[in-house]
């Protein structure tokens, strides 16, 4: 018997809660959303705002440019209050991410003025939305979800463009037995192609190069808490010469991990081997911007050879 969608999605909430995650059936429409968002802006701010200043926030944070919004996310802000002195902040805790407020809600439904979309699971990072996952039975092709995710982008007014969704970094399409994820970016850098492809589209896998596709592997390989926050933080780029957001490959990402780990334990010299047309750039630039902040390194030179 063919495992339903809703008993899909049912199994993964439940499997997030295993790995702490807080369930929370209470947000299911936008005015949820928004209050739990605000809640914890203000606990991690250690400020009270008024509901004018929060409407204000809102007006300042939300916008339809995927690249601006993911900048956002990850730097500290500013804006003004009522009494025009400025409160610097930021949306989540971006210097230790393990220590934020992970939680999930399903069946999200969004109403703005063209669009009224459900999304199945949604994962927040101190209220923020920062993954969706969108879930098929095993008979059809997770390719569906994705292009279920293009169409919603592709609405006037959409959910995307107008609300907290905007902050997406990630999406995550899965009929359980295959799974695939791929960075949110601005419409010119995201599309189908004639092959039904995204480019770049991912799957896990293990540092054997051994394919993580099951959603409950997947979920504990990719989906514990400190693991995403990582994940968005550390291992996503973003290129600002063409206003994107680029997740790196599974072997890019222990490549740079194994670059720091040898550094920060002085193991000595040593080389990431990668095949042309594999990355090599991106790995080491990521690899120094890891490095950058570390007190005993007084000169970091970069290469990569073809």
């Amino acid at each position: 018997m063919t495992t339903t969608e809703n008993q899909i999605e049912l199994d993964l909430i439940s499997k997030l809660e295993d790995l702490k995650y807080t369930y929370r059936p209470d947000i299911r429409d936008r005015a949820a959303l928004e209050k739990n968002f605000r809640q914890h802006f203000e606990a991690l701010n250690r400020v009270h705002l008024t509901d004018a200043e929060f409407a204000r926030l809102l007006e300042s944070i939300v916008t339809p440019d995927v690249f601006a919004a993911a900048k956002h996310l990850r730097e500290r802000n500013s804006f003004e209050r009522d009494d025009g002195t400025p409160l610097y902040y930021t949306l989540v805790n971006i210097k230790d991410w393990c220590k934020n407020n992970f939680e999930v809600v399903n069946q999200l439904r969004i109403s703005t003025d063209y669009s009224h979309h459900r999304y199945d699971v949604i994962l927040l990072i101190n209220g923020v939305p920062v993954v969706q996952i969108e879930l098929k039975t095993l008979a059809i092709s997770p390719r569906r979800a994705m292009q279920q995710i293009v169409d919603y982008k592709n609405d006037p007014g959409n959910g995307y463009t107008k609300t907290l969704l905007c902050f997406l970094q990630l999406f995550i399409v899965s009929n359980r037995s295959d799974t695939w994820y791929f960075a949110n970016n601005n419409s010119r850098h995201f599309s189908f192609n004639a092959d039904e492809r995204f480019l770049p589209l991912y799957q896990f896998a293990a540092e054997d190069n051994s394919k993580i596709t099951h959603l409950d592997s997947f979920s504990d390989a990719f989906l514990v808490k400190c693991t995403l926050g990582q994940m968005i933080s550390r291992y996503m780029v973003l290129v600002a010469s063409e206003q994107k957001l680029l997740m790196m490959r599974p072997y890019q990402i222990y490549a740079v991990k194994a670059i720091v780990e040898c550094i920060h334990q002085r193991c000595g010299n040593g080389y990431i081997w990668h095949t042309t047309g594999s990355g090599k750039t991106l790995t080491s630039f990521k690899a120094s911007t890891l490095l950058k902040d570390n007190p005993d390194i007084d000169k970091l030179l970069t290469s990569t050879q073809n």
